[in-house]
């Protein structure tokens, strides 16, 4: 059975720090490529950060490049994102999703992943 369970969202101040950790089980782990989402009330899913297979590349929206961090531990089987510098916007439930891949290249479509996991909560207070 194909998992993704995300964990470490809760409440931060603005301009603190979170790191969420995205743990896969069930599939090849080394052969996908690891996107993360968030989804605000009303308002569409953005891809804003992804990691590839092959070699980790790592890729950042605009509006979380230099503030957050995206890594991978292949042998854990498990992404984190580290998230300095929180602002009231990125108040959301963050996903983790997985596509087979071994090319390099930006991924922010949701329509490209297989897998998702269930979401968490992260809210950041003013």
């Amino acid at each position: 059975e194909v998992q993704l369970v995300e964990s470490g969202g809760g409440l931060v101040q603005a301009g603190g720090s979170l790191r969420l950790s995205c743990a896969a089980s069930g599939f090849t782990f080394d052969d996908y490529v690891i996107g993360w989402f968030r989804q605000a009330p009303g308002k569409e899913r953005e891809g804003f950060s992804c990691i590839s297979s092959s070699d980790g590349s790592t890729y950042y929206a605009d509006s979380v490049k230099g503030r957050f961090t995206i890594s991978r531990d292949n042998a854990k089987n498990t992404v984190y994102l580290q998230m300095n510098s929180l602002k009231p916007e990125d108040t959301a439930v963050y996903y983790c999703a997985a596509t087979f891949s071994r090319l390099r290249a930006w991924r922010p479509q949701p329509g490209e992943y297989v897998y998702w996991g269930q979401g968490t909560q992260v809210t950041v207070s003013s």
